[in-house]
């Protein structure tokens, strides 16, 4: 498990911010895609009204598809001047809509696949390229959708410009998911990963390990673990922990305009 139900985004650090929250365009819609094996699937679109220029965002949530977190998530990226859209995995085996407190997603989380969600992804640019005019993208995923996050990073389909994972498992397979690990040297872009060392399922060795493999694949990234934060501390309740959210904030932020940086140069 990931989020509480009820969580909602830290707030981006008030330097960060471009456009205040849900002013000119920045509020999240929710649409329907069609990904390519014709699978409908939902997902809520925010849209910076000044762009920065940098990537758009592509948030692949937790086990529990699309909620209400990542829907307000995709609206703070559009507060710092990215396109944002967040995708719900399961509209191949439990249709359509935003997810409740009472979904049962784990006979669904076992169903899904690297390949739809890249498929279901690719729908997500397209959405974007046709309303915004995006030209560069970034998926950023959490726990499952960060595994989900570092693995869009070997799509040679996707082409993404970098992939950021908060706490996604690195070892094991799991879900149907081939290991993170096993396949460092198929990633094609830059990697920032973000982890809590107090994180129980996800031991600093295998952080340590990941760090090492994208070394020696020559892969830009930068690693970072946060001692004391445990799995999902990014989360506004957890007040001990907002000094490490903050700086994730900023370590994003940071990315993605590096980013965009690098794609005009």
């Amino acid at each position: 498990m990931c989020f509480a139900f009820d969580a909602h985004p830290p707030d981006l650090p008030a330097d960060l911010i471009r456009h205040p929250r849900m002013a000119g365009g920045a509020g999240a819609d929710t649409l329907e895609l069609t990904s390519a094996d014709g699978a409908t699937f939902s997902a809520a679109r925010a849209e910076a009204p000044e762009p920065s220029g940098g990537p758009a965002v592509i948030i692949f949530p937790d086990v529990r598809g699309l909620y209400r977190f990542y829907i307000e998530l995709a609206e703070r990226f559009a507060e710092a001047g990215h396109h944002a859209i967040a995708i719900d995995y399961f509209g191949r085996t439990a249709g359509t809509g935003e997810r409740d407190e009472d979904f049962e997603f784990m006979p669904h989380v076992e169903q899904t696949r690297p390949t739809q969600v890249h498929a279901d992804a690719d729908a997500a640019k397209s959405a974007l390229v046709e309303r915004t005019g995006a030209t560069s993208f970034v998926t950023v995923g959490f726990c499952f959708g960060g595994s989900q996050s570092f693995l869009a990073a070997m799509s040679p389909e996707l082409m993404l410009d970098g992939v950021v994972g908060f706490y996604g498992r690195l070892a094991g397979g799991r879900f149907g998911m081939p290991p993170v690990l096993d396949q460092v040297s198929e990633i094609r872009c830059p990697v920032l990963g973000l982890f809590g060392g107090a994180d129980e399922g996800i031991p600093t060795s295998d952080v340590d390990t990941f760090d090492r493999l994208l070394d020696e694949a020559d892969v830009e990234h930068d690693i970072v673990i946060y001692p004391d934060a445990p799995h999902s501390f990014f989360d506004r309740k957890y007040e001990e922990h907002a000094g490490a959210c903050s700086d994730a904030w900023r370590r994003v932020i940071s990315f993605l305009e590096k980013v965009g940086a690098a794609r005009a140069a």
